[in-house]
């Protein structure tokens, strides 16, 4: 068996939505947008309700891609993410049936995250990682402090921020940005420095080296 970045991820308040069909239709735009873009090992795939999975082969691929779905997802729903790390392996092919210690650690970090919602001082939180015991990997404590700093300025931003953010992680230019959304380069830079994107995209640049 190899060691993967696993992943279980799963919407956040999408039962209270009265367009059920509309919130599904974004969730598999989004997952297809992820797999065309990042190539995951193990496909991202919807399984049960609200929930999908699959696996990267770093943990930092793991962490950039499911914010790139978080982000894509902002103006539809929520999303909470799980990202293991350990051994897999294949039960059964069709329908792909996997198991292993790295989806026990991603079922885990899923928990630690949707748990952690439930506390004030911690509501921001979205995403938490746990490798598989005696797995390796990247230090938990160093990656965890890297991604709750980034949930909790992520959870700040207005809908044009994202925006923003999102035209950043897409290398687009800040003119470019404000030509998109028909605001001025001033405006985009304003919201840069004043709402900590820049800090947001070099950290997504610094998780990204994670292997």
């Amino acid at each position: 068996m190899t060691s993967v970045a696993t992943v279980i991820g799963d919407l956040v308040g999408s039962r209270t939505k009265s367009d059920r069909a509309k919130v599904h239709e974004a969730f598999a735009d989004a997952i297809e947008g992820i797999n065309r873009e990042w190539q995951p090992v193990t496909p991202l795939r919807i399984t049960v309700g609200d929930e999908y999975q699959g696996a990267f082969e770093t943990v930092g691929a793991a962490i950039r891609a499911t914010f790139r779905l978080r982000i894509a997802l902002d103006p539809v729903v929520g999303v909470r993410h799980g990202i293991g790390w350990g051994e897999t392996r294949v039960l059964r092919d069709d329908p792909r049936v996997e198991d292993g210690p790295g989806w026990w650690s991603a079922r885990a970090a899923i928990e630690t995250a949707e748990n952690a919602e439930n506390k004030a001082a911690s509501r921001s939180v979205r995403t938490w990682y746990q490798p598989a015991e005696d797995a390796g990997g990247p230090d938990p404590a160093a990656i965890n402090a890297a991604i709750i700093s980034r949930d909790e300025l992520f959870s700040r931003l207005d809908r044009s921020s994202v925006s923003v953010l999102s035209g950043m992680l897409s290398a687009m230019s800040q003119k470019a940005i404000a030509a998109e959304l028909d605001i001025t380069p001033s405006a985009v830079s304003q919201r840069v420095r004043r709402d900590g994107i820049a800090v947001i995209v070099r950290s997504d640049e610094l998780l990204g080296e994670v292997r």
